[in-house]
């Protein structure tokens, strides 16, 4: 554990704070306060990912390009933190849509460069557990931040609008912390190009983004789950307790994950993380039971847990030093793109045919996923 490593897990940490004291109101706030339907859920969280993560595909290009990966990152925490509480001005969907954008446009821009902070501030025998410590510190964020939320409502009494006021406050504090961090000077062998073909990358890398966009065109945003539990019944605050719950759980599997992907490989963990997935997916198609649905939280937290940190060591293990915020930005703009279509796709399936359609169409694109994986991508570690 270094210092950097540290402060960037602090960083995560508190911004996820922020950021999970609005997202599991935000669906209930979407469909019940302004009476949208989860259509307009799935246009807006499919944008909110999309954008999240394409921009991180131009950001670490301009970070290595630039050599000023913490600048950048600063930017966009920024960014972030002031856009949320913008939400709570909010009288129609549009508005809640341009702030969700302007949240996950700074999140675009930070997360590729800090993830090349943390790729640099260890050695590549020790970098899943480096990105372990920063998914902790990002899941046990998501895991407070929602118990904030429960606290602030149903404790102190205050209104759901006064939740977005408030999360300004744990951004702040993100900002502050990644100003203490040092970045490292790199070496650069060749100057980083936006190359659409992607001739810089090899082509493991490039089957590894193929099998993520399969998989990934069926991992609609997490707003389902939560609609879907509303809907079997389970109370408001209830709800917002479970999700918290499944946060906290992805936080105490991903530096365990990160360490194992170290010494096992990054791809059997993926492949258990995806066997989780669809197990979860399943299930949630499945069942009305109300303790069920609880339990497939926790599941589905193992998968979190496993998938963010591992997913994005390995696309770290495939691209030289120079090249990692590139490599780990267009990794994620895969993702956005795919859970562009996954979510609208979701959205309609939720309006027009059934919501366990939502989690049929998930399970289906996650075994192909699977499979894919298996057949496609070599790792480059044991």
């Amino acid at each position: 554990m270094t210092k950097n490593s540290l402060l960037l897990a602090l960083t995560s940490l508190f911004s996820d704070i922020s950021t999970e004291m609005l997202y599991p109101v935000l669906p209930i706030f979407l469909t019940q306060t302004l009476k949208t339907g989860g259509g307009i859920v799935g246009i807006i969280e499919g944008m909110a990912i999309t954008t999240q993560n394409l921009v991180q595909g131009f950001s670490g290009w301009l970070s290595d390009k630039w050599q000023k990966h913490k600048k950048i990152a600063i930017c966009g925490y920024l960014l972030a933190a002031i856009s949320k509480p913008l939400t709570g001005l909010a009288t129609g969907w549009p508005t809640v849509g341009g702030a969700r954008f302007m949240d996950r446009l700074g999140s675009g821009i930070r997360s590729a460069p800090r993830d090349a902070l943390i790729a640099s501030s260890t050695d590549e025998k020790n970098r899943g557990k480096a990105f372990g410590l920063e998914g902790a510190g990002d899941n046990l964020g998501a895991f407070i931040g929602p118990l904030v939320a429960v606290f602030v409502i149903f404790i102190l009494g205050f209104s759901l609008r006064s939740v977005f006021f408030l999360s300004v406050i744990p951004g702040t504090i993100a900002v502050l912390m990644i100003l203490f961090v040092k970045e490292k000077k790199v070496p650069i062998s060749s100057k980083t190009k936006l190359d659409f073909k992607f001739r810089q990358f090899t082509l493991n890398y490039k089957k590894y983004l193929v099998v993520t966009a399969l998989f990934s065109l069926g991992n609609s945003s997490n707003a389902f789950l939560i609609l879907q539990s509303r809907d079997l019944g389970i109370s408001f605050r209830d709800t917002i307790i479970i999700y918290a719950v499944f946060n906290l759980i992805a936080a105490l599997i991903s530096y365990p994950a990160g360490h194992i992907s170290d010494k096992i490989g990054r791809k059997n963990m993926l492949l258990l993380s995806l066997l989780t997935y669809i197990m979860t997916y399943v299930g949630f198609a499945l069942t009305k039971n109300l303790w069920a649905i609880g339990s497939l939280f926790c599941l589905y937290g193992l998968y979190q847990g496993i998938f963010r940190s591992v997913g994005k060591a390995l696309a770290a293990d495939f691209v030289p030093q120079h090249l990692k915020a590139s490599g780990i930005g267009w990794y994620a703009a895969t993702i956005g793109l795919s859970g562009l279509i996954a979510s609208n796709v979701a959205g309609q399936l939720w309006d027009r045919v059934s919501h366990e359609a939502v989690f049929l169409y998930g399970a289906l694109f996650a075994c192909m996923g699977f499979f894919a994986f298996i057949f496609f991508v070599q790792s480059d570690r044991k």
